[in-house]
């Protein structure tokens, strides 16, 4: 059976709405709009270029080759984390394309 990592994760509950708001626009992307809905875009995030799938919140599942990139992300804002290898299932691996 192939691994995978698991990453669960929250910011502080001290952290102010605003931090919360900037750490969940980088780690999962953003579309905006401007100018009272004229103009749209989208702000991408790290999950957009990253393998995973989204179990609940605050739980991810990542390649294990990815998670060090995950880890980086949330030490930078000061998130509690913890991340453990595990064993995939086969839907799972199709997901994260390992087969």
């Amino acid at each position: 059976m192939r691994r995978g990592a698991i990453v669960i994760f929250r910011i502080y509950a001290k952290s102010n709405q605003s931090v919360a708001n900037v750490f969940t626009q980088k780690l999962y992307g953003q579309d905006t709009r401007t100018h009272h809905g004229k103009y749209t875009f989208h702000k991408r995030g790290l999950l957009e270029d990253i393998l995973h799938i989204r179990l609940i919140r605050g739980v991810i599942m990542v390649r294990r080759q990815d998670a060090p990139r995950v880890e980086a992300f949330l030490k930078e804002y000061g998130a509690e984390y913890y991340v453990r290898t595990v064993e995939l299932e086969p839907s799972d691996q199709k997901k994260l394309k390992l087969n």
